[in-house]
């Protein structure tokens, strides 16, 4: 009897014990991450920390570190709010990923121009990206694991934005800004971060600038895919070229920013760029109430096949990170139209597991 009471008690707290969570089944793979906000650093909302913590190994700020944020005016570092996210992190033993060090967009005013508004000359956007850069990367040296070096510098056909870094500096403001980091920082990995990275000119133009980094001797450790998907493109065929492809240059690969949007976009062409926006109608808002059965399943599914060709390639990939912790905190609810309600995330506005969370863990412990 005493031996049956055992192995009932021994089923019952197999029956009783959670289920893994994402960061369980994916170790060995690769980290699984999250951005997190403001309010998320500060710990405003408890049921929102304890999923993070319970369910992500990896952390990046959402918009805390860029540079309207941080530096707002020359010489005036604002590190609150990154201090904070730095410490979070390595409170619930994190990998820290910093974002974004050089980018177009949020960007102060002053960084690229004189007090006339007009572009500064090489020699001034020089120094104010070694300040910019040797600035927030020494104060987290040691502590702040890989960062987004440079941030969306290409179009979609492979060629570079002509950005106000671009428009002084030519290319070479690219490679200026991977030497300070690694300057600055010679252990933390550094970063190129895009979006649209399956398309096949993105892609080339992406793999042959990096490819010259590399032969210059220039440190460059990986390569951002943001993963900002939606529900027909891009198509997996073309996403994993483009992991082959990083990966055959001997760099990281990265699945960054990661959602995928339901809602019907206005133009198909922007991608993820910010700028980009459009007027509200209630045609680009159709499912303020919940989702239909059949879009809930088919967005389950990209999940699902989107997750495979990640374990797929675990051997080249070193993180899968979210754009958000649940739906109703993504950037997808006010882009391209403000005021929509989408549902881009694996976790919803009650904090609850969609199904393809369960079926993305069942995958990842069958390997």
């Amino acid at each position: 009897m005493i031996a049956a009471g055992i192995l009932v008690a021994g089923m019952m707290m197999k029956f009783l014990a959670p289920a893994p969570s994402l960061k369980e089944a994916l170790e060995g793979k690769f980290y699984i991450g999250t951005a997190v906000s403001a309010s998320q650093i500060l710990e405003k909302d408890p049921q929102e920390v304890q999923l993070i913590t319970s369910q992500f190994n990896s952390i990046t700020a959402e918009n805390i570190m860029k540079s309207q944020m941080i530096q707002p005016e020359e010489g005036k570092f604002d590190f609150m709010m990154s201090d904070r996210f730095v410490e979070f992190g390595e409170a619930h033993d994190m990998k820290i990923i910093g974002h974004t060090l050089i980018w177009h967009s949020q960007l102060p005013q002053w960084f690229c121009k004189d007090e006339n508004g007009d572009l500064v000359s090489p020699e001034v956007l020089k120094e104010r990206m070694k300040d910019h850069i040797f600035t927030i990367v020494g104060r987290y040296k040691g502590r702040i694991h890989g960062w987004d070096v440079v941030n969306e510098a290409f179009l979609d056909d492979g060629s570079f934005r002509e950005s106000e870094f671009y428009q002084i500096l030519g290319e070479d403001y690219l490679r200026l800004a991977f030497e300070y980091a690694a300057e600055a920082d010679p252990d933390a990995e550094l970063y190129y971060n895009d979006y649209s990275m399956a398309q096949p000119g993105k892609r080339q133009g992406v793999v042959n600038w990096a490819q010259s980094l590399l032969e210059q001797g220039v440190k460059i450790d990986g390569i951002g895919m943001q993963g900002h998907l939606n529900m027909d493109y891009p198509s997996l065929e073309e996403f994993e070229k483009s992991i082959v492809a990083f990966s055959d240059l001997g760099l990281q690969v990265m699945i960054t920013e990661m959602d995928l949007a339901v809602l019907p976009m206005p133009d198909q062409s922007v991608g993820a760029e910010i700028s980009a926006t459009a007027e509200y109608q209630e045609q680009w808002n159709p499912y303020t109430e919940g989702l239909p059965f059949e879009v809930e399943s088919k967005q389950n599914q990209r999940f699902v096949d989107f997750f495979e060709l990640f374990i797929k390639h675990h051997a080249v990939i070193d993180r899968v990170t979210m754009w958000g912790v649940n739906d109703s905190q993504s950037w997808k609810n006010n882009w391209p139209v403000k005021g929509r309600t989408d549902y881009p995330l694996l976790f919803d506005r009650d904090f609850q597991p969609k199904p393809a969370v369960s079926q993305i863990i069942e995958i990842a412990l069958g390997e």
